[in-house]
């Protein structure tokens, strides 16, 4: 791996400039009314929902590599196990989208849902009680999953064999179980922005994009993070061949599950389902569909095929890079065109949030790293 020259304090004087920046434009905006209260929140939720795909999509790769074993984990899990760290404090980061539920979830209004006699069936599950009872249950599912890992990774740093086998039955149980908080908690935070519509697939899409950011926010802080006090284990070419395979395979598995979604939409082309995609294929919205399917799919695909770059630090991570920015962009076209009906409206807010949000997140990020218990090339027993 190539020399980082990057000071650890320089990263985090960057992140911390970045937040404060950040914050105070969103509140001299908030400030002079340079745009409504209703899209703060609508804003909020995009920044929210992408920061916690790392975190949440970490703990699924923790949860996966206890599973199945690979070198690929053994280098990677330090920053795994911090990125998954910070659910806690994502999870204090709800507290604005529970104050501002009116003004993301039109099911959030009961004399709305009541006039409406398809929302009206719907009402005993979309209301704001069964909301915030269902958010606490995934939230302690998530984090006494945490608790797991956390647990998990100190015994088979210690070389304990018996922890290391016993972990595997326990994490696949785990995995399935976290799948389905995932899946319920996308149809929560997403789905139901538009209640009438519905997808049996959305929560596949919605867990396989966190797996994904996850992977490829880990394979640019191994590239970029500088190796101080031997607290990075330095991957080689064969590790990041394997990383390289992974967020290959994550790409596709991501494309099939989103176009499945579109194909069985298209051809069923029942009124229900396919406002949805009206709302994001006009308006301009469908260049943004169109620039997802490429950048995110289309050209990704093809530079991950070859051998070689997938073998190359730098190469590798600017792939890696590249596909955090394209969940960001997806995240937007997921949420904003459920509120931007008649026209395209990608605010500033979103990416001034994201900011905010993000440096705060990195930072506490770079304070969990710990240092590395096992060395280079000596992984735990499996």
């Amino acid at each position: 791996m190539n020399e980082r020259t990057v000071s650890k304090a320089k990263l985090q004087a960057t992140f911390a400039l970045t937040a404060v920046i950040s914050i105070g434009v969103v509140a001299l905006g908030w400030s002079a009314g340079w745009y409504p209260v209703a899209q703060f929140f609508r804003s909020y939720l995009v920044a929210w929902l992408f920061w916690l795909s790392i975190s949440l999509g970490s703990l699924l790769l923790l949860l996966l590599h206890n599973l199945t074993g690979g070198a690929w984990g053994w280098v990677s899990r330090h920053i795994l196990l911090a990125s998954a760290s910070t659910l806690p404090f994502v999870g204090l980061l709800f507290l604005p989208i529970a104050f501002g539920l009116l003004h993301i979830y039109e099911w959030a209004d009961e004399a709305h849902m009541a006039g409406d006699p398809i929302l009206a069936h719907k009402q005993p599950y979309l209301n704001p009680g069964s909301f915030f009872l269902r958010a606490g249950i995934y939230w302690l599912i998530w984090l006494a999953l945490l608790f797991f890992v956390r647990w998990t990774s100190r015994r088979i740093y210690g070389y304990e064999i018996d922890a290391a086998r016993r972990m595997r039955v326990t994490s696949g149980l785990g995995l399935g179980l976290s799948a389905l908080a995932i899946t319920f908690a996308s149809f929560d935070l997403g789905m139901s922005l538009e209640p009438k519509w519905y997808s049996t697939i959305y929560g596949v899409i919605f867990f396989v994009g966190q797996g994904l950011a996850a992977l490829a926010f880990t394979i640019v802080a191994l590239a970029y993070w500088p190796a101080e006090e031997n607290a990075v284990v330095v991957a080689g070419p064969d590790d990041l061949h394997d990383l390289g395979k992974l967020l290959l395979a994550f790409t596709m598995f991501w494309a099939y599950v989103s176009f499945s979604q579109f194909l069985i939409i298209w051809y069923g082309n029942i009124p229900e389902e396919v406002e949805w995609y009206e709302h994001r294929f006009v308006h301009g919205w469908q260049w943004v569909a169109v620039a997802i399917a490429v950048f995110h799919f289309i050209l990704p695909f093809l530079v991950l095929l070859g051998r070689g770059i997938k073998r190359m630090t730098r190469p590798l991570a600017t792939v890696a890079l590249w596909m955090v920015a394209m969940r960001w962009l997806d995240t937007v076209w997921q949420i904003e065109p459920a509120f931007a009906r008649d026209y395209m409206f990608v605010p500033w807010l979103d990416l001034a949030i994201t900011a905010a949000i993000g440096g705060v997140w990195l930072l506490y990020f770079t304070w969990l790293i710990a240092p590395v218990a096992v060395p280079v090339g000596s992984p735990p027993p499996q």
